[in-house]
């Protein structure tokens, strides 16, 4: 524990993006938790983005392994298609694939809207387009209060609804001071304590991203992440309560073909489509819907490294087609190179890390799953289980009612939760 401990006072200086800043809480006042919710369990849910699914042992995060050898671990989290970071982290709250929930891609277009999706952008914080019913939604509906250090969605306002804690974006925010502000959180009087914490971690999938996931950068941020959950927990312990803890990644991470990347093939034609894509999933509108069949027929005789969907004939497995709801959101074609080619959508080189392939096919694209607490069956492991089933496992812990269909089922929680 002393080399962790000595490690976290040295991450948290230049080498990461870690630095004093001004970030402000916000607070919707005027909420409370009823009686009824305030005898009700707690959940930090933790993401730590770009986890991949043998990274705990692949780098020695030892308190990560003796959290998960008191409590569960999977075999590894199957991410939803497509495997990156705002659709998935928007699935574990939601219980919904991308499709059905709304954040098809981290940057998309939406037909109806005429208007882009930006996950850097303004739009991230505009309500109209996430879909479902995120865990705080849900949670506050029920007047159970909740809180957010950082997640997907949580800082727009969902039917209305934001958490009643919660920060915008920023990730210079000092590891110290979110723990603090949890723990300050944890100390709030009953009626004005969230059950519900949202927590969130960058770095390993920087680092992934910049220097691949066999690097020592990513080792690393592995190992700060490791001492940083460490740090939380035994800050939590100093405030009494019985706190269930959930850690998850959205993704892994995997090498890619960065030096010959793909270029976009000539039919995918600027002047007939607009094109939206991260290299990895490639999706054309199109601007006159008498483009679509000759250009999908010329793109399948053309292909080679890569697969051409059109969105009426995806893989069923992916869960990412047309649908009543979403559906003005998804190409009429989509492009997915094979594994580890990548195409280029810029100018600019791709990174050496990257995800977004389908999971089913590039083991490296799942993801990591650990829970701990008195709700969880100790000594416990699980085979693999897509991320959808997470949002039961929430639900069931905290006594909150699902009132919308969802995705996800309830066979983890059975396997994981201690019958109450």
């Amino acid at each position: 524990m002393k080399r962790y401990l000595t490690f976290l006072i040295f991450i948290a200086c230049p080498g990461f993006i870690f630095a004093q800043n001004d970030t402000i809480q916000k607070i919707i006042s005027g909420r409370t938790n009823s009686k009824e919710q305030q005898d009700k369990p707690y959940v930090i849910l933790i993401s730590a983005d770009g986890f991949r699914y043998d990274y705990a042992e692949k780098y020695h995060a030892d308190h990560l392994l003796a959290l998960a050898a008191e409590g569960v671990k999977a075999e590894s989290m199957i991410p939803s298609f497509p495997s990156v970071t705002f659709p998935n982290h928007y699935s574990i709250v939601t219980g919904l694939y991308p499709s059905h929930e709304g954040l098809v891609m981290n940057n998309f277009y939406d037909r109806t809207l005429h208007r882009f999706y930006s996950s850097k952008g303004a739009t991230a914080s505009e309500g109209i387009w996430y879909g479902g019913n995120p865990l705080w939604v849900l949670a506050e509906k029920q007047n159970m209060l909740s809180a957010s250090y950082f997640w997907i969605g949580s800082e727009a306002p969902i039917q209305g609804i934001f958490p009643t804690y919660y920060y915008k974006y920023n990730g210079l925010a000092l590891i110290n001071q979110r723990i603090n502000t949890v723990i300050n959180w944890l100390k709030l009087p009953a009626d004005k304590r969230p059950h519900l914490i949202t927590f969130y971690f960058p770095q390993v999938d920087h680092e992934g991203h910049k220097h691949g996931p066999d690097s020592k950068e990513v080792e690393e941020a592995v190992h700060f992440i490791d001492s940083a959950v460490y740090q939380l927990t035994e800050a939590v312990k100093t405030t009494g309560l019985k706190v269930n803890y959930i850690f998850v990644s959205d993704h892994g991470m995997t090498n890619v073909d960065a030096d010959y990347a793909l270029k976009l093939p000539a039919a995918a034609d600027t002047a007939k489509f607009i094109i939206s894509g991260d290299g990895l999933l490639v999706e054309l509108y199109a601007k006159n819907t008498d483009d679509i069949a000759g250009t999908y027929e010329t793109l399948k005789k053309e292909a080679k490294d890569y697969e051409v969907f059109l969105r009426v004939n995806m893989p069923q497995h992916l869960h990412y087609a047309k649908t009543d709801d979403w559906h003005s959101r998804i190409g009429d074609i989509l492009l997915i190179p094979h594994w580890p080619k990548i195409f280029i959508m810029g100018k600019y080189k791709p990174d050496p890390g990257q995800h977004g392939y389908d999971p089913a096919v590039v083991k490296d694209m799942q993801a990591t799953f650990i829970a701990w607490g008195p709700a969880f069956k100790p000594n416990t492991s699980v085979t693999s289980f897509p991320n959808v089933d997470v949002y039961p496992v929430v639900t069931q812990i905290l006594g909150l009612k699902t009132t919308e269909k969802i995705d996800g089922t309830k066979q983890l929680a059975e396997k994981i939760l201690l019958k109450k």
